[in-house]
């Protein structure tokens, strides 16, 4: 399934930390950024600094599932979607840089 998509690296948290999955991504020379889990015998190294820009997406997903309307799909043309995505994302944006209440 992964044949499908093009990317550099895939970047995942512990819970996907299988030898199978990095076999598969070392094959298509996908660069492995995941941690490994505590239980591993042999710890392997990954890219901590990109890892961390990971924080990053997952806490802007978090932030716009304030509006619903994102997650609930009402828009059904993917220009109208990503127009009002836009517009969430500025509404995120304003309210984090901008002083004083909105």
């Amino acid at each position: 399934m992964l044949a499908i998509f093009e990317f550099d690296a895939v970047i995942a948290d512990k819970a996907y930390d299988s030898d199978p999955l990095r076999d598969l991504l070392a094959a298509q020379q996908i660069k492995v950024v995941i941690p490994p889990r505590g239980r591993r015998k042999q710890p392997r190294d990954y890219d901590r600094i990109r890892y961390r820009e990971r924080n990053y997406v997952e806490r802007f997903i978090n932030k716009i599932k304030c509006c619903r309307r994102n997650f609930t799909r009402y828009e059904k043309l993917a220009r109208h979607y990503m127009a009002f995505l836009h517009f969430a994302s500025t509404l995120i944006w304003l309210k984090r840089n901008v002083n004083g209440p909105l």
